[in-house]
């Protein structure tokens, strides 16, 4: 979001593109414009915040995981839901999906937390808001994101069949209300942050389950494990 043109993946832009002409995008747009030029740090990088569109094409999304917004640490947000960059410590919400990756379908837990094999595989990372300012959770929420990535669901829902829906804590599930449950399949939990992952977080068997629920509709399952990182 800036002066530049819009960088988004082809099967993505064609469906979105009547959004970015709505006025509430524009006025998203004015507000990150206002305030880089204030001197705030937003992340992730400007060609990063559509990367998980970006990542995974419209006809590839099988599964969706849903977050919040991004990480407001230097250097953790890449854009991907839950997922850091290479050579980022692992935070603990993700610590807790490889530990409960691990419990279920026994692969050991990898030294990074980079999820863009997951990615490009059709797990759609996506957050519900794209930008945040440093420092600063929430920061840029109720600004026009939300619509925007309820879009991009409501885009999978109706577009997209036998696709994964991976909804974790009260904020997700909302999120994914309209989802239709007879043409997708939908698994919810608590959240993995270590304030509620071992109150069913840890135990439900989501990983599992969403490959089975792919291989029933014949579609090919997730590999959950992660390949290591090129030294």
């Amino acid at each position: 979001m800036g002066e530049r043109p819009i960088q988004l993946d082809d099967s993505w832009l064609g469906e979105l593109q009547g959004e970015f002409e709505q006025p509430y995008m524009q006025q998203l747009r004015s507000f990150l414009q206002q305030e880089k030029a204030a001197g705030k740090t937003i992340f992730p990088p400007g060609p990063q915040v559509f990367n998980a569109l970006n990542s995974t094409a419209l006809d590839q999304v099988r599964v969706v995981i849903i977050g919040q917004d991004p990480y407001h640490g230097p250097g953790q947000a890449h854009g991907l839901s839950f997922s850091v960059p290479p050579g980022v410590r692992t935070p603990p919400s993700l610590q807790n999906i490889f530990k409960e990756i691990h419990r279920d379908l026994g692969f050991p837990i990898p030294p990074h937390g980079c999820l863009q094999s997951w990615a490009e595989q059709g797990v759609l990372l996506l957050n519900a808001v794209l930008t945040v300012e440093q420092a600063q959770a929430g920061s840029h929420a109720k600004r026009g994101w939300e619509r925007f990535t309820s879009k991009v669901i409501e885009i999978i829902n109706a577009r997209r069949e036998h696709c994964v829906f991976l909804l974790w804590g009260s904020y997700a599930q909302r999120k994914g209300e309209q989802i239709d449950r007879q043409r997708h399949c939908v698994l919810t939990s608590v959240h993995p942050s270590p304030l509620s992952a071992h109150r069913g977080f840890i135990g439900n068997g989501h990983f599992s389950a969403a490959n089975r629920y792919l291989v029933e509709h014949g579609l090919t399952p997730i590999d959950w494990s992660l390949p290591a990182l090129p030294a």
